[in-house]
């Protein structure tokens, strides 16, 4: 939503917004474009009247108050899905992003791919890539590459927001059962994805995780586009000769090597995502030799295996990580590139359906390569990770008793990687002043 108001403004629109809880990078970015954003929600955020009303999904529903003086008062409004497919994507080459993990980074990757070849793409993207700085643009192209996610569209409209976004060029990285809030099963998500997949055209393109076996369902049950298929198998898109913290590697189709890559980002998933964004671009008319180059200049994404800060030896991560198969892979990645140095992980089951403990199971095997674990355990988690994950990990319910456990375990050295998918209560900026005071001493 912050990238809607960011590409309305961009539009000519006067733009403000109601939300609860914005935390940074999104709050920064919004103040930095002079957009308004009024803290929780009240019928007096809608004086004077707007024009329209762009409403989102996460906690917009009957009862909110402003969504209720929406109503009563008759204003226009309409999901913020429906605002992106008819005033900015309509007569555009829409390059979408689908997948439970990995949608940001390849949407980063692909719009950095498209500028980097000179074609000024636009994008909305959920996250910040570092080199663009901002989350959304119009840009100056046919081109445009959205974020494609899974979640319902609205309280009045519960597709899945993709089903809006109509892409001539579909990536669908992976997919596995998330959202359990909103999906019964996987099979739920299986139709969403198989509804996106009957919105590409015929002459478009599908570039499709062949290692994925819900992706292959998904895609028997009807496909109408040219697909071409990365990893699994020996066709398609493949890496050869990686180095083993993935950060370089070579680049095959269908056997032909066509370009070696060498960038900074790290991880066999980051590796998947950039032969997809490869492909992807490719398809827009960018030479592989030119994809690979404008990853070895890639800039990474805020809150994706970010440093934050490194004081006295030890270095503090972000990241989003908020699924098992995601907190594996991104624990994976950093072991790769720090050899035998400590990890210390630090968990906030912060998504719905970690809330609901729909993940427990999986969270102890996932969090395994981790030397030292400890997860927050929140007044809203419904579940007791000290019985899930006994003897693995130290549970701690407030923000800081668990930076001061951090702080005392942390030595020169160690890797502290903060996986969450929301604001985490400041933790990590807590963590750094601590261990500046420490370093003082």
């Amino acid at each position: 939503m912050g990238g809607i108001a960011a590409l309305a403004q961009s539009q000519g629109y006067r733009v403000s917004g109601s939300d609860a809880n914005v935390y940074p990078p999104m709050s920064t970015q919004l103040e930095s474009l002079g957009i308004e954003l009024m803290e929780g929600y009240a019928a007096a955020h809608l004086d004077p009247p707007p024009d329209r009303v762009v409403v989102g999904n996460a906690g917009i529903k009957r009862g909110n108050p402003e969504l209720e003086a929406v109503l009563d008062h008759g204003f226009d409004y309409l999901s913020g899905a429906e605002w992106l497919a008819r005033h900015v994507l309509r007569e555009r080459w829409v390059l979408a992003v689908a997948g439970t993990h990995g949608k940001t980074t390849t949407a980063s990757l692909l719009a950095w791919i498209l500028d980097y070849a000179g074609l000024k793409p636009g994008f909305l993207i959920g996250g910040v890539p570092g080199n663009f700085g901002i989350s959304a643009r119009l840009g100056d192209s046919p081109f445009f590459v959205i974020e494609a996610d899974e979640y319902d569209t609205s309280y009045f409209d519960r597709r899945s927001k993709f089903a809006h976004y109509r892409p001539r060029t579909l990536i669908l990285n992976n997919l596995e059962y998330d959202h359990a809030d909103i999906f019964p099963d996987l099979a739920a998500i299986k139709r969403q994805f198989h509804q996106l997949v009957r919105t590409v055209p015929g002459n478009g393109l599908i570039v499709a995780n062949a290692a994925d076996a819900n992706l292959a369902d998904t895609l028997a049950q009807g496909c109408w586009t040219p697909v071409e298929p990365f990893l699994g198998g020996k066709g398609g898109w493949q890496a050869a000769d990686a180095a083993p913290d993935g950060s370089a590697f070579d680049v095959r189709f269908n056997g032909a090597k066509l370009a070696r890559v060498k960038w900074n980002l790290i991880g066999a998933h980051n590796v998947a995502n950039a032969l997809a964004a490869i492909a992807a671009a490719r398809h827009a008319g960018v030479p592989v030799a030119t994809a690979a180059a404008a990853l070895g200049e890639f800039g990474g994404i805020k809150r994706r295996l970010e440093v934050r800060g490194e004081i006295d030896g030890v270095t503090v991560y972000d990241d989003f990580a908020h699924h098992p198969t995601a907190i594996a892979t991104t624990l994976a990645g950093l072991r790769q590139r720090v050899g035998g140095a400590r990890i210390l992980a630090v968990v906030e089951p912060a998504s719905a359906t970690m809330r609901a403990g729909v993940h427990r199971d999986a969270l102890g095997p996932a969090l395994s390569i981790a030397d030292r674990v400890w997860c927050y355990r929140p007044a809203t988690l419904k579940w007791n990770p000290a019985d899930a994950l006994a003897g693995q990990v130290e549970v701690i319910d407030s923000i800081d008793s668990l930076v001061a456990a951090v702080e005392a375990e942390a030595q020169p050295g160690d890797h502290v990687l903060v996986m969450s998918n929301g604001g985490f209560g400041g933790f990590h900026e807590k963590l750094l002043a601590e261990l500046r005071l420490r370093s003082k001493e």
